[in-house]
């Protein structure tokens, strides 16, 4: 719906706030996990900025941020509507199994670095056994995530 349409109704409001309460409770910043549950929620085509505004009840500066940082962590596209003069935000298609799997070689890294924090601390236990933990965990996700993606693309497409 367009703006000459009319005021575009803005329905799951209550559970895209809770969800984004939740992102925002496990580390994503406020605005942008609100913008980001409110497109979940947005109907067919997207979102304006303005109409985002309007939903979110912020004032346009903080859309742009949000939409920024979005944009940058690639969950979401802007494109232009033939027959409107303004763009619209919609969200990538299969955002975040794309992110998790761009995510897999992170996880590796990471373990080889928090190990070498283990490996820094030979006379104190309690960091090496912090530390071997965390990387033991980071080499789980290296290992299953390729896997777990295979079986959510196999279970999305029967």
């Amino acid at each position: 719906m367009s703006a000459m349409d009319g005021p575009v109704e803005h329905r799951g409001v209550d559970a895209a706030e809770q969800a984004a309460a939740v992102m925002t409770a496990a580390g994503m910043p406020r605005m942008p996990a609100r913008a980001l549950m409110a497109l979940v929620a947005a109907p067919a085509g997207g979102y304006t900025a303005a109409e985002l505004a309007d939903r979110l009840g912020v004032s346009p500066a903080a859309v742009s941020g949000a939409m920024k940082y979005l944009q940058q962590v690639h969950f979401i596209h802007r494109r232009a509507t033939p027959g409107e003069r303004t763009l619209r935000y919609a969200l990538e298609r299969d955002t975040f199994y794309a992110s998790v799997t761009n995510s897999t070689p992170v996880y590796g890294r990471l373990a080889d670095l928090v190990a070498a924090i283990a490996d820094d601390h030979p006379d104190d236990d309690a960091v090496r056994d912090r530390a071997t933990e965390m990387a033991d965990f980071f080499r789980f996700l290296s290992a299953r995530m390729p896997a777990l993606i295979d079986e959510w693309r196999t279970a999305r497409s029967s």
